[in-house]
């Protein structure tokens, strides 16, 4: 029993520690997405209201807005606001970025637990598969089948995705977000096109990792006590090989993020993604802050996670 408490009070302090530590990356990530927004050229309050708009207007405009104070005044404005849980007010939606980030994130997450649900679900038994036949036609399968993956970008996978399945086939829906159980339908494509990338790697991770584990003495021991092949690989090699694989996944949720905004484009998801690019086609300055803001915070406590999932599976990573 106090070996267990000992175990839960250094998981405790290491999620402290770690916590601790995203403080600074946070505000790195607040500053530097409010310096780079305002060095895009372009006038926002010029783009609202048309180039025939008078210099009185645009004034007007800007003051109301707050964009005619001094950048240090409106950075410790922003700051204060992001304490506050106020992200500002979107010029062209004319709407709270607050509630336009939070109606749109769930999209966003849903793809990418989706994308991460489907890498991993493909990546793992085809990684065990190709590591128990190491050098076989097996294992040369699985290594041209994720070459294949990684060579296919999203926007080049997706149109391949909706020709085939949504307008030769018509199996799936071509785009949009629907709604109930058609939600799931329309998220399969996406969730393909967005995971494809993200299930080669893993599946060479998890290939590497395990054929590392089963060289090692601990499995020739089980195998000696007359275990079971699948409890040998599974419950033994698979265990630990999968550690790697967890800090590698954690790494990856970024690139899933980021690989969203081109998803959803291309299949009209009303994720973040989209919102982000629209925002800045429109030098609209306070909802490309909250979206790309949200999209940060999300990678950071991705991390967070698996830096304490490391820890409970591993338990030297503890001290």
């Amino acid at each position: 029993m106090s070996s267990g408490w000992a175990a839960a009070g250094a998981l405790v302090r290491t999620g402290s520690r770690r916590l601790l530590l995203t403080l600074p990356v946070l505000w790195l990530v607040l500053s530097v997405v409010f310096l780079l927004i305002h060095l895009v050229p372009g006038d926002p309050i010029v783009q609202m209201l048309g180039e025939g708009a008078t210099a009185s207007d645009v004034t007007a405009l800007r003051h109301a807005y707050g964009l005619d104070a001094p950048l240090t005044t409106q950075y410790g404005r922003y700051l204060t606001g992001v304490l506050h849980a106020d992200l500002g007010q979107s010029l062209r939606l004319r709407d709270s970025v607050t509630h336009l980030v939070l109606e749109r994130y769930p999209y966003t997450l849903a793809l990418a637990l989706a994308a991460l649900g489907l890498g991993l679900a493909t990546a793992v038994p085809a990684g065990v598969w190709a590591a128990t036949h190491r050098n076989g036609w097996q294992d040369r399968v699985a290594g041209v089948v994720s070459l294949v993956g990684l060579s296919f970008p999203n926007f080049a996978l997706g149109p391949i995705l909706i020709l085939l399945f949504s307008i030769r086939l018509g199996w799936l829906p071509v785009s949009g977000a629907g709604s109930g159980w058609g939600f799931f339908a329309h998220l399969l494509l996406p969730a393909v096109t967005l995971g494809s990338g993200l299930a080669a790697i893993l599946t060479r991770m998890v290939r590497t990792a395990m054929l590392e584990e089963l060289g090692q003495e601990y499995i020739r021991t089980a195998r000696a006590k007359g275990l079971s092949e699948a409890t040998v690989l599974y419950r033994h090699a698979l265990r630990n090989a999968l550690l790697p694989v967890l800090t590698v996944v954690g790494l990856q949720f970024g690139s899933l993020l980021a690989g969203a905004i081109v998803t959803e484009t291309i299949f009209s998801l009303p994720g973040l993604g989209r919102l982000t690019l629209s925002a800045i086609s429109n030098r609209d300055y306070a909802l490309v802050q909250g979206c790309i803001l949200a999209i940060g915070l999300t990678y950071v406590a991705v991390n967070l996670m698996t830096d304490l999932l490391y820890s409970l599976a591993n338990p030297r990573m503890r001290s």
